[in-house]
């Protein structure tokens, strides 16, 4: 096994397989634009996740290149690494003070049962805009879409009936 980055929360551990591929793990990272700290919050509510890694732009070990980092930013987030069960999703506040834009893009949450799809859906859809409710459908006993507070695309299906 190799890192392609060994810095702890900074990147995603690849392997090869019984042929001698790399096998590379593919990882979200998104830019809140100044409220990951906010989406961080509510993430470890509604969807239980926890922080693994997060630093802040005033503990850099390296200061910042000029006219990168706003003034007044010091402490808005630099990384975080959040685990939502076995996935880790990474997230930072970004460099600059615009407003965040997640599209052409969902995060898909894969439950065990119908029960848990609609307790994830109804945290994710607080102050959020449902595209989809989360109903039955050809492929899943329950699927839904929905935009979550921060602009973040979010699909919910189970794969097990109730």
């Amino acid at each position: 096994m190799w890192l392609i980055d060994g810095a702890p929360g900074m990147g995603a551990a690849a392997t090869t397989d019984d042929d001698g591929r790399v096998q590379v793990l593919v990882q979200p990272y998104l830019f809140f634009g100044g409220r990951c700290e906010e989406a961080i919050a509510f993430y470890r509510t509604a969807l239980g996740a926890e922080v693994k890694m997060l630093m802040r732009f005033k503990d850099s070990p390296e200061p910042p290149q000029p006219g990168m980092v706003p003034p007044g930013s010091e402490n808005k987030v630099m990384h975080a690494s959040l685990a939502i069960g076995p996935t880790e999703i990474m997230m930072s506040d970004g460099c600059n003070s615009g407003s965040a834009s997640f599209q052409g893009v969902s995060l898909s949450l894969q439950t065990r049962d119908l029960a848990e799809a609609k307790r994830l859906f109804q945290a994710l859809a607080e102050g959020g805009q449902v595209q989809m409710p989360l109903a039955p459908s050809f492929f899943s006993p329950g699927f839904g879409m929905l935009t979550d507070q921060f602009g973040v695309p979010w699909m919910v299906v189970t794969s097990q009936p109730d």
